[in-house]
């Protein structure tokens, strides 16, 4: 068995796309395609159903992928232990975090964990949480950020930053007479909202039903999946958002955003790192520990 066209495989699997593999790993598509070809053979089973727009993997490759997954894990995870024996943190370290973790927060946290340990390559991508607690169910990540609570037995989730929720309009176009409104009139107003599945929606939701708001009862004209697609729509005007303050700093310095309060109404959270306890391996140990005692 080549282990070089298992991890071809599993970059195609993850990727859904032969060019993008080649890409990724410096080879000709032709290259992969033969090394696929290759692997079918071998086990002579189809891995892939193959349409003009799309692949997809097969019942068959489903299975294959799953055990290389797990396979690369342990390879990975061996490789850092051996590492340790040398007093070196070393290996990759695959993170998934939610749009505003990823893009707010996370950045100067890694910057920080890089100067001690510049031997870890970390990947960062972004996902919603339902994203993020599949993957790492599924051995694709090492470690998840997300921006509410959820329940899952198997992993571990740990608070690591307080932040706070606020309710943004454009200074351009006032829908009330004042930046203070009351619950009533926040429910009149036309709100533009993350997508189902978002760790702010979720928070979102939660806090106003502690509120005694029923989510159901505002007054959504649209849906986006991303923050910036949510200020920009905002910015012009076209409703008002609850978002991270994080997420908006800039703007509310340069005035493109307003910042609305709602009398009586609070909207405070945590964010939470989770992973698999048992699935740690030392580069994961190590982030999460430096993110507990910066010092």
């Amino acid at each position: 068995m080549n282990l070089d066209y298992l991890k071809v495989f599993y970059v195609v699997a993850n990727n859904k796309s032969f060019s993008q593999t080649a890409k990724d790993l410096h080879l000709s598509q032709s290259s992969v395609s033969l090394q696929i070809k290759q692997l079918e053979e071998q086990w002579d089973c189809q891995l892939f159903e193959r349409t003009t727009k799309k692949i997809s993997l097969t019942p068959a490759g489903e299975i294959l992928y799953n055990k290389v997954s797990k396979l690369l894990s342990l390879m990975n995870e061996t490789a850092n232990e051996l590492q340790e024996l040398k007093g070196i943190v070393h290996g990759d370290l695959k993170i998934g975090a939610s749009l505003t973790i990823g893009e707010h927060i996370l950045p100067f946290i890694l910057a920080d964990f890089n100067s001690l340990y510049p031997q870890v390559n970390m990947f960062l991508k972004v996902y919603n949480s339902e994203q993020i607690v599949e993957k790492l169910l599924n051995h694709e990540i090492n470690l998840g950020f997300i921006e509410s609570m959820l329940s899952y037995p198997a992993l571990q989730h740990v608070p690591f930053a307080k932040d706070e929720l606020i309710i943004i309009t454009s200074p351009q176009k006032k829908f009330t007479q004042s930046s203070d409104i009351t619950i009533e009139e926040l429910l009149t107003l036309p709100f533009i909202i993350r997508e189902k599945g978002s760790g702010t929606r979720q928070v979102m939701e939660e806090t106003l039903r502690k509120n005694n708001i029923d989510p159901s009862k505002l007054k959504i004209i649209i849906e986006l999946e991303h923050t910036e697609a949510i200020k920009s729509a905002v910015e012009a005007g076209l409703g008002i958002s609850i978002i991270s303050k994080s997420a908006v700093k800039k703007e509310l310095q340069l005035q493109t955003l307003q910042q609305l309060k709602v009398g009586g109404l609070s909207l405070h959270r945590h964010f939470y790192m989770i992973y698999h306890e048992e699935a740690l391996h030392l580069t994961s140990r190590k982030l999460i520990e430096f993110i507990k005692d910066p010092n």
